[in-house]
This record gives C-alpha cells, sequence and structure tokens, in this order.
C-alpha cells in the first residue's frame, strides 16, 4: 500500500529572518498585492519561489524563481538537513466557536497512479492550475508545499507514535496572522521513522487537498523518466498525513456564485425547482442559515440560493431523482450535496455543463459567504448558492468509491503553511 519515506527537509536557515516571515499560506489563495506584502515584509519569504508567476507576470518567472533558489542555496538562506527524517507538523487554531488541534507528519510518499486505489482523490481538478504547478517544478525541481492527504488509523497505530515523538518543544513554533499556530517537530530517530512506515505498509490514502499537485508530480515523474538523468526523488511528492479520526479537522464549505447568465429569472428557477424540492423563501440570511445548518444535522440534502436581497432555502424532497440523473453513480457521489446542486440545478434546470463550470464561465467559488452575497448584491453576479461542509466520511467514501466529487467540493481549514519544509527533489540520495 502507501510507501513512506524520510528526507533531508529543506529549510531555512537563521540567515532568512523570522520564520514567521518567510512561510505564507498557500500560493492559490493568495492575492497579488497580499504577495507583495509578504515580499515588503522580507524578501526571503518562500512565496517569491512558489508563486513566481502571477497575472502581471510572464512565464519568464519560472526560470527566474529556479535562479532565486540557486542564490539561496549559495547563500545558505535555505539548507537541506544532513540527515533523513520525517517532519511532525501541528496545526492549533480556532473554529467555530471551539478551539481546535490537528497533528500529523511530513514525509515523502511513493507516488501511484490512481488508478492502483492506494493513493485516492476525491474531487475534480482544473488545468489551468497543474500547468502552472508543471511549470514551477520543471524549473525548481523542489516540492515547495505539502499535499493534504488522510489515511485510516482506528487502532492509533500510526497517531500513539508521533505523538510520542512530539512531546518536547518543537523545532519551529509560530502563530500566523489568522491566529494558527504552527508547530514543526524534526525527527530523525531511525527507529521511530521505522515504526511509522511499518504502520503506513497497509494503508490507503486520501487526497483532502493538493490535487493538482499531485497530478503534477505524476506528470513531472514521467517528464523525468523520458529525460533519462538523475531521478532523484522524482518517484516520491511531499505530504503531510493525517489520521482521518483526528478530532481536529474541520471542513468549510465552498459556496457557488453564479453569473452572466442569459434571461436569468429567479421565479422561473424556483418553480422548476419545486418538482424536486421544498422551497422555503423571503427568508433573512439569519433565518436561512439557521435552517440550513438543521437540515445538515438532520442529513437532509439542502442549500440556499440567494438573490435580490432574498434567501430561499431549498430541502431536497428524495434522492431518487439523482438516481435517474446519475445513474452509474455510486450513492456515496450522487447524494452529495454539491452533487445535487451541480446535476440538478445547475446543469439540468440552469443549463451549465460540466466544460463551463470547470472552465469557470458562468460560475464561481469562494469560502466566503459574505463574498458571495456582495457579489450578488453588487450586480456582478445572477445569485449565489450558499452550501453546508462535506462530511469527511463523505469524502472517504466518494473516494473508496473510485469516483469524484465536483471541483471545490471541500475547504479543509486550516490550510498548510508553506515554508516550514521543503523537499528538493535532486537532493536526498
Amino acid at each position: 500500500m502507501a510507501e513512506i519515506k524520510a528526507f533531508k527537509g529543506l529549510r531555512f536557515t537563521d540567515k532568512a529572518g523570522s520564520i514567521n516571515e518567510v512561510c505564507c499560506p498557500p500560493y492559490d489563495i493568495i492575492s497579488i498585492e497580499q504577495k507583495k506584502g509578504y515580499l515588503a515584509k522580507n524578501p526571503h519569504n518562500i512565496i517569491r519561489l512558489e508563486l513566481p508567476k502571477t497575472a502581471e507576470d510572464t512565464d519568464e518567472a519560472y526560470a527566474k524563481a529556479g535562479e532565486c533558489l540557486n542564490e539561496w542555496l549559495d547563500g545558505k538562506i535555505l539548507k537541506c538537513d544532513e540527515k533523513p527524517g520525517i517532519y511532525i507538523y501541528e496545526m492549533c487554531f480556532d473554529a467555530l466557536g471551539e478551539s481546535y488541534s490537528v497533528k500529523g507528519y511530513v514525509s515523502l510518499v511513493k507516488l501511484e497512479e490512481f488508478s492502483k486505489g492506494i493513493i485516492l482523490p476525491h474531487e475534480e481538478t482544473l488545468s489551468k492550475a497543474k500547468e502552472d504547478r508543471f511549470n514551477l517544478m520543471c524549473a525548481t525541481g523542489c516540492n515547495f508545499s505539502q499535499i493534504y492527504s488522510l489515511y485510516m488509523d482506528e487502532d492509533n497505530s500510526v497517531f500513539s507514535v508521533i505523538d510520542n515523538a512530539s512531546k518536547g518543544a518543537p523545532d519551529k513554533s509560530f502563530t500566523d496572522s489568522d491566529g494558527v499556530t504552527h508547530k514543526l517537530w524534526c525527527v530523525y530517530d531511525e527507529a521511530v521513522i521505522e515504526k511509522i512506515t511499518a504502520a503506513m505498509a497497509d494503508k490507503k490514502l486520501y487526497i483532502a487537498d493538493g490535487h493538482h499537485r499531485y497530478e503534477t508530480a505524476l506528470r513531472y515523474k514521467k517528464h523525468i523518466e523520458q529525460s533519462g538523468g538523475d531521478a532523484g526523488t522524482s518517484q516520491y511528492v511531499t505530504m503531510m498525513l493525517v489520521n482521518m479520526e483526528n478530532s481536529g479537522l474541520v471542513v468549510f464549505p465552498t459556496h457557488r456564485i453564479v453569473r452572466n447568465l442569459e434571461n436569468f429569472d429567479a421565479e422561473s428557477v424556483k418553480a422548476k425547482c419545486k418538482d424536486y424540492f421544498d422551497i422555503a423563501d423571503g427568508l433573512s440570511m439569519n433565518e436561512s442559515t439557521m435552517l440550513l445548518s438543521k437540515a445538515y444535522d438532520d442529513g437532509k440534502k439542502a442549500f440556499v440560493m440567494y438573490q435580490s436581497g432574498n434567501c430561499t432555502l431549498m430541502t431536497l424532497k428524495s434522492t431518487d431523482c439523482m438516481k435517474e440523473l446519475m445513474p452509474d453513480a455510486s450513492a456515496a457521489l450522487r447524494e452529495l450535496d454539491v452533487s445535487v446542486l451541480h446535476t440538478l440545478v445547475l446543469e439540468r434546470i440552469f443549463g451549465i455543463d460540466k466544460d463551463n463550470m470547470a472552465n469557470q464561465i458562468n460560475l464561481t467559488y469562494t469560502r466566503d459567504v459574505h463574498e458571495a452575497i456582495d457579489t450578488v448584491n453588487s450586480g456582478n453576479a445572477d445569485c449565489c448558492f450558499i452550501l453546508n461542509p462535506t462530511r469527511v466520511s463523505e469524502i472517504r467514501d466518494v473516494a473508496l468509491a473510485g469516483e469524484k466529487m465536483p471541483q471545490k467540493s471541500t475547504y479543509f481549514y486550516p490550510k498548510l503553511i508553506t515554508g516550514l519544509v521543503m523537499n528538493k527533489i535532486f537532493n536526498n540520495s
């Protein structure tokens, strides 16, 4: 099953500056202005390497990232550890009115095709993002950020080992601007690493976040094989591995914004939806939020459509219609809230096909409810749909069925920080 491997982590030295100034959130949630802000605070921020190309840049930015990496290595701003290790990583944070902690570990994981059923995806990807990541890997030969994956650990055989190995003070610790505390323990003890490797040998891995990076790593592996040169660790990719039973796992929903439709008519949409949904119209935002949360607790399939100051709760009457619309899909996939919304409402009633959604022509995504509503209120969208979060168990069941959710079905919170530990592919023999 899953094959993990210790590696000589590439990490910032003290010459780079304070660790909280050189780390940053994932590249795909950082704006151009935020990038400039991170670099203004510290020119060695990892964002210079992880996100070299924005809308303001040409493709030459990738080569410049490779040159910058070499300069930082030569100047001892970045340095690979002398011994292979695994890196225990914990995030402590507040969410939904409670305090949480999620602890896992970062290691190399051998790349496997999805068809083998060892490493399993759970949602569709967008091609543009994959091309960007591939260009960056070719220019730098590095994994700057980790793929976030889950595994089943019912008896805590893995977690107990990493928990015991991280009882002392962390090697690195800081709290970011969102109030999330990030802690890293560097573990080089061969006996500990062997215990974890052995305990993981029968595990499947479920990608929680980082599908684009995983598919890119598969492509890069083939690219290196075809070149016939040094393979380094191109057969592997760095992952943050967390047990699926971890009580600190928090998943937020990603809401849908519908825009630029011809002849959009909210009343017509609601009339067509009445055949499939119980409709509660004319609700305030507070009312709809409470009812949506109750539907989640009751196991019902529901979402809220917002248009022109009006909230409409739509609760699916029966999942039988989804069997007809998705006859080849498993119950795990077809009964997801996002599947009901995409297949029954957006495709069948709105006429937005899958290619349109994938290319974000009439559909965009946001985790922020207020952003979704403000986009409608400003006249830049026709309506938006507010969703409940996808359950971790649903993610597992869809992946086990060998299927993928619609893109942007989940948002694991918090996002892994970038810059604590990285992998230089050609420096880990």
